[in-house]
Parts: structure tokens; C-alpha cells; sequence
């Protein structure tokens, strides 16, 4: 090309094809030059993404990657998709956000896990196929700007359990769990551990498995969707106001799809609700994907692979889990704070609308839609749809749902858990629940059931709302549980 070029005889003689060609082929060789050198000079002001898990293109606009590769960052105004393009590839596209981290940074390393709160860094690892060592890293809960190190390990006494270190940073920059062993860089100090466990309980042999996260929204852009995209091919359930189905559907991933009854509420107004509860997103909430808004109302979410609780309680493996593995799901159901602290409220809280997946994770589905319902047998809150028997007495007799009555709702469905699903009130109708709830009621203590469990439900169930606890604090309480209240617990016939 050069040679070309630097002739002006052979240029002259050269096609005007050639030499767009020719052009063309210089400013791909530019190009490629100009990302290489933004890759080698991060002062060049372009910073480089890196692929943390696969994923597969569900629509034209969407790019594939690998693991491992590298991006150029085209546009990132819209949050949760980027625009970008391939290093590796070359090709274009939009990607998820949180799929990548930036090259070279913490977030990049498989051992960084970011923001996991200390009990699911240590349901993460207790999981089956973690040997003792398997270790993670994340931000810690209580210093700010300071990290942890968890790290599964096992002894005679205790069994498989979990330690947690705290790395704390030198104001030089540098990082340390003891004065004794300082190091530059995180990376550094995992090196070091995985080679010698230096005082730790055990050296480090591995990374914790990691969940791939899931997309915020299907795709880029797919929000209120078409009904041909869906084709509902295994009904999972039906209930008083929709039926429930399992889709792959053109993206080519498992979800829920939920088709609400005619009637059942206004499609304006889900419209609008489903504007706010797209905005809720935890990890502890079941994700709502796409909606179809015209009737009949269609709900796109998150598949969940074990179904309600309520069912799994009842007839599938949950019938064997003993009071440690069912505490643990309460607490993840408590997640409720999350709710609590964006001044939201569900109304409809109870085990057949809490979804569990694989390794016992429970998350909370179908919050904010009770409010929407429009069905006479539901909107006289004493008819024989409404739920009566998880209902604060303030909201069934006036209608006043607060994040209260949630709390009311949740020590309910804590006797769901410690009973594997039984009916609240056994032998009551719902008449007879709401005149004896009224007179000062409350269940007693379940068989087997700890008593300090059951304090906690008659906590729940106080008449005066305002004291009822938080569920900041029912989360706390929960987690804690097993080390703070019961440390003596030993596994009996039932629980």
C-alpha cells in the first residue's frame, strides 16, 4: 500500500475503485491503531470494559460477547444498556451495564463480589461445591471505603462456617488485614494468602461460584412489549385473578409470565404502577421485565426456578428443611427493607407470593398490585377473594395499609414457614378470624416452634401499629438468629 502510494505514476494509472479501496483500508488500519493506543494509554481519556460473564444477543440490537472481552464504550447515557463496541470482535451493539467493569479495576477480578451483605456472602459460600477456602471478596458493611475478605472453612465443633476478615486501607494507599503484612494492591494480597494462610483460619484455594446477574429488562429498549412476543408454553399455576405461565419467548431466556383476568384492574392504572415498580430493583425482589398493557394485562418477570413458597413448603423439598434452613429464608423474605426504606408497601405479603430459585434464595414477587384490584370480591376486603388471615385489622376493617400491615402480613407468614405451609387460623373462617383477631387473638406458638421465634410473631401482631417492629430490624433479628438468640438450637423430628 505504501509503495502504491508513494508512486504517483501508478496512482495515476491506478482505478478510482483501487483507490477507494485503498482509502478505505488506511482507515480501518487508523482506526485499529487509535483503539490500541487508547488501550495501552489510559491518559488518553477512553476507559476500556471488560466482560465479567457470556451473553447471548436477544434481539438485533443487542451484541454477543465472551468472558474476557474488551469495549469501547460508544454511548452510556441510557444506564442500563451501553452502546459499544468489541475489541475482540469488532462488532457493535448494545450490552448490559452491569455485565462489564473496567478494565483493570477491582470490579474486573472474578474474587470481587461488591456489595454482598455478609449473610449472602455466606450463603454464597456455604453452597454446595465450595471446598474449605473458597473465599470472596466485598465492600465491608460497616467502614466506609474499607473491604472484607470471607472465607469458608470448616472445624470439629462448628462444621462448615464461614470467617470474616476486614481489609482496612493504609492512607498511602495500600491495604492489610494485619500491620505485619502490608501490600500495594488488592490483587497482591490475595496472591499472598492463596500461597500461605499467614494467621488467616485457612489459605485461600479458590473463588466462590458466582450467579450470573440478571439484565435490568429483557433487552435494550423492551419495556412495554408485543403479545406475539410471548408464547406461554407450560402453565406453572392459576389463581383468583391470573394464570401463571413459564416462556422462553423470542429472547431465548426462562421467565414468568403472568396474565391477569379481564377486569381485574384498569389498564391505566397498571400502567402507571408498573412505572414505579420497575424502578424497585434488589436483589431480594423478583424482577419485573416487560409488560403487555393492553387487556389482557400480561406481567413479564424473573423465572424462579422451585415456584411460590408456598407450594415448595408444602409438597416439595421444602417439607424436609429443618429451622435453620427455613429462619434463613425468612430473613431473605425480610428483605422487606429494601421496600420499607423506598416508602413502598406490598399489601399482599404471604408465602404464595414469595418466589424461591436454586440454593434456597427466596425473593418477593408481586408487590404493589393488590392496591389495583378491582373485583368486587376483593375491594370489600371482607369478600372471599381478599386475604383476610394475613391482614392487619387496621387495613381489613378500614383500609389502612401502611409498611405496618406489611409487618402484620409477616409474622403471618412466619407460621407458614415453621408449619411447611398450614392455613393460618386452623378451624376459622375469615369471619371468625377478623371478630377474634379484634377481641385480641393471636395464634400460638406452633409445635416445635422456638418461643423466641414465636415472641417475634406476637411482636408482628401488636394491636397499635407503631409498634410493631421494622423490618430493618426483623432482617437483623433473623440473620442473627442462630448466634445471637438460639446459639443451642439442636435439630428435632420436625424442625
Amino acid at each position: 500500500v505504501g509503495g502504491t502510494l508513494s508512486n504517483p505514476e501508478t496512482l495515476a494509472q491506478t482505478s478510482g475503485q483501487n483507490v477507494f479501496k485503498t482509502l478505505h483500508f488506511l482507515l480501518l488500519i487508523f482506526q485499529e491503531l487509535t483503539l490500541c493506543f487508547s488501550l495501552l494509554s489510559p491518559a488518553a481519556g477512553v476507559t476500556l470494559f471488560v466482560a465479567l460473564y457470556d451473553y447471548e444477543a436477544r434481539t438485533e440490537d443487542d451484541l454477543s460477547f465472551r468472558k474476557g472481552e474488551r469495549f469501547q464504550i460508544l454511548n452510556s447515557t441510557e444506564g442500563d444498556w451501553w452502546d459499544a463496541r468489541s475489541l475482540t470482535t469488532g462488532g457493535s451493539g448494545y450490552i448490559p451495564s452491569n455485565y462489564v467493569a473496567p478494565v483493570d479495576s477491582i470490579q474486573a477480578e472474578d474474587w470481587y463480589f461488591g456489595k454482598l451483605g455478609r449473610k449472602d456472602a455466606e450463603r454464597q459460600l456455604l453452597s454446595t461445591g465450595n471446598p474449605r477456602g473458597t473465599y470472596l471478596i466485598r465492600e465491608s458493611e460497616t467502614t466506609k471505603g474499607a473491604f472484607s475478605l470471607s472465607i469458608r472453612d470448616w472445624d470439629d465443633e462448628k462444621g462448615d462456617h464461614v470467617k470474616h476478615y476486614k481489609i482496612r486501607k493504609l492512607d498511602s494507599g495500600g491495604y492489610y488485614i494485619t500491620t505485619r503484612a502490608q501490600f500495594d494492591t488488592l490483587q497482591q494480597l490475595v496472591q499472598h494468602y492463596s500461597e500461605s494462610a499467614d494467621g488467616l483460619c485457612f489459605n485461600l484455594t479458590g473463588v466462590c461460584m458466582n450467579y450470573i446477574p440478571d439484565t435490568v429488562g429483557l433487552s435494550h429498549d423492551a419495556w412495554e412489549i408485543s403479545r406475539d412476543a410471548l408464547n406461554l408454553e407450560e402453565q406453572l399455576g392459576t389463581g383468583c385473578f391470573a394464570e401463571v405461565f413459564y416462556d422462553l419467548g423470542v429472547w431465548n431466556i426462562p421467565y414468568r409470565v403472568s396474565t391477569l383476568k379481564p377486569g381485574t384492574m384498569s389498564p391505566e392504572s397498571f400502567l402507571e404502577e408498573a412505572q414505579i415498580m420497575k424502578k424497585l430493583r434488589h436483589d431480594k425482589l423478583v424482577q419485573l421485565y416487560a409488560v403487555v398493557s393492553e387487556e389482557p394485562i400480561y406481567i413479564v418477570t424473573e423465572y424462579m426456578s422451585k415456584g411460590s413458597l408456598l407450594d415448595f413448603l408444602k409438597d416439595g423439598e421444602g417439607r424436609a428443611l429443618k429451622l435453620p434452613n427455613l429462619v434463613d429464608m425468612a430473613a431473605q423474605v425480610s428483605g422487606m427493607a429494601y421496600i420499607e426504606r423506598m416508602n413502598y408497601i406490598h399489601r399482599d405479603l404471604r408465602s404464595a407470593n414469595i418466589l424461591v430459585g436454586d440454593n434456597l434464595v427466596c425473593k418477593i414477587a408481586d408487590f404493589g398490585l393488590a392496591r389495583l384490584i378491582e373485583d368486587n370480591e376483593y375491594t370489600a376486603r371482607q369478600g372471599a377473594k381478599f386475604p383476610i388471615k394475613w391482614t392487619a385489622p387496621e387495613a381489613a376493617l378500614y383500609g389502612r395499609f401502611t409498611i405496618k400491615s406489611d409487618v402484620w402480613s409477616f409474622g403471618i407468614l412466619l407460621t407458614e414457614l415453621v408449619t411447611k405451609g398450614r392455613v393460618p387460623y386452623p378451624g376459622m373462617n375469615n369471619r371468625e378470624v377478623l371478630e377474634q383477631v379484634e377481641r385480641g387473638y393471636r395464634m400460638p406458638c406452633p409445635q416445635d416452634c422456638p418461643s423466641s421465634l414465636h415472641e417475634l410473631m406476637l411482636q408482628c401482631w401488636k394491636k397499635d401499629a407503631e409498634e410493631r417492629p421494622t423490618f430493618e430490624y426483623l432482617q437483623a433479628f433473623l440473620e442473627d438468629y442462630f448466634t445471637a438468640t438460639e446459639p443451642q438450637y439442636q435439630p428435632g423430628d420436625n424442625l
